[in-house]
């Protein structure tokens, strides 16, 4: 146990609003870890109006009884001020060298922080992951084995954090991303989460940004995968020099084929844009690859490893 004042190496960082189904076992993880340095619990109270603080002080005393530090701030205010709010509160009240989020609804595997303290030690600059599990286990399947599934160098590109302009911001700045492949964190998937309170187009427009800021200067033309909604709305979304670069979409559906061509009729150029759509054999790299991962029997992923293509070079995923 480290000795009670010495400064905490770790930061557990613990955001809190309504939480009380689901504290005790969070809190009881962070209790269970091995990790053998200085740790401290940070807990901010977003306008919680259950019994999510009581749960809180019960647990600071058998905490602080083991040696972590707690640090509770938070505020009373008629309504909750957001996730990313309570977390930057968090993090201000702490004092470790390494920051560690736990959210209040999930659950840490006994060596989580020990194990992507190591990792963060010999990466420096490097956010630290880990592969997960969903509780229940059948909730989100496919996404879950999908996370899990990423080679480290697709992290960069397939990766989508919930903390997405964080994510973002550090790789601006040249850092990296590290996972721990083992699953150290359990995901509860239930509506109240806070994942669904962010809007799917103010995700979607962050990563396309990201997307033409990160992958498409480098292209001086590419072909969209799938000639389906998923990629109209890429092609729909991109800015006006980044959608010139378009020559082509691409597919394996026939009736979409025969057609012949995509024309964006809301765009403001005369005549309307009218891009070409082909079979996916016709079609030249590189490729922003819209469809799906794991949802074609194998299928999609056949057809894109006959082509011989690398990634990152000749395509890279936005599905």
């Amino acid at each position: 146990m480290p000795a009670r004042g010495d400064p905490a190496r770790v930061s557990i960082i613990l955001p809190v609003h309504n939480a009380e189904p689901w504290l005790d076992e969070c809190l009881r993880s962070v209790l269970q870890q091995d990790f053998e340095g200085p740790m401290e619990l940070s807990v901010f109270n977003d306008a919680s109006k259950d019994k999510s603080m009581t749960i809180v002080e019960k647990w600071k005393e058998k905490l602080e009884g083991s040696g972590i530090l707690v640090v509770i701030g938070g505020h009373d205010s008629p309504s909750p001020r957001g996730v990313g709010y309570s977390k930057n509160r968090a993090v201000a009240q702490s004092s470790g060298s390494y920051l560690c989020f736990l959210d209040s609804d999930d659950v840490m595997m006994p060596q989580r922080v020990r194990l992507q303290h190591e990792a963060a030690v010999r990466c420096p600059a490097s956010i630290i992951g880990c592969r997960v599990s969903r509780e229940p286990p059948s909730s989100t399947e496919r996404y879950t084995r999908w996370i899990n599934q990423l080679e480290p160098h697709q992290l960069l590109t397939q990766g989508v954090p919930e903390d997405l302009l964080f994510f973002y911001s550090h790789l601006r700045k040249g850092g990296g991303v590290v996972r721990v492949d083992q699953s150290l964190l359990l995901y509860r998937y239930h509506p109240h989460a806070a994942t669904h309170a962010v809007l799917e187009t103010t995700m979607w427009m962050h990563r396309v940004r990201f997307l033409e800021e990160r992958v498409l200067p480098h292209w001086a033309a590419f072909t969209i995968w799938n000639a389906g909604r998923q990629g109209r709305w890429l092609y729909r979304s991109l800015t006006d020099g980044a959608r010139r670069k378009v020559v082509a979409f691409c597919d394996v559906d026939e009736k979409k084929i025969r057609k012949g061509f995509y024309c964006y009729e809301d765009s403001q150029e005369k005549p309307k844009p009218r891009v070409p759509i082909l079979h996916f054999r016709a079609a030249r790299p590189p490729f922003v690859i819209c469809v799906k991962l794991d949802l074609t029997g194998g299928a999609f992923e056949d057809n894109l490893r006959s082509l011989g293509l690398q990634e990152g070079r000749d395509f890279v995923h936005f599905s």
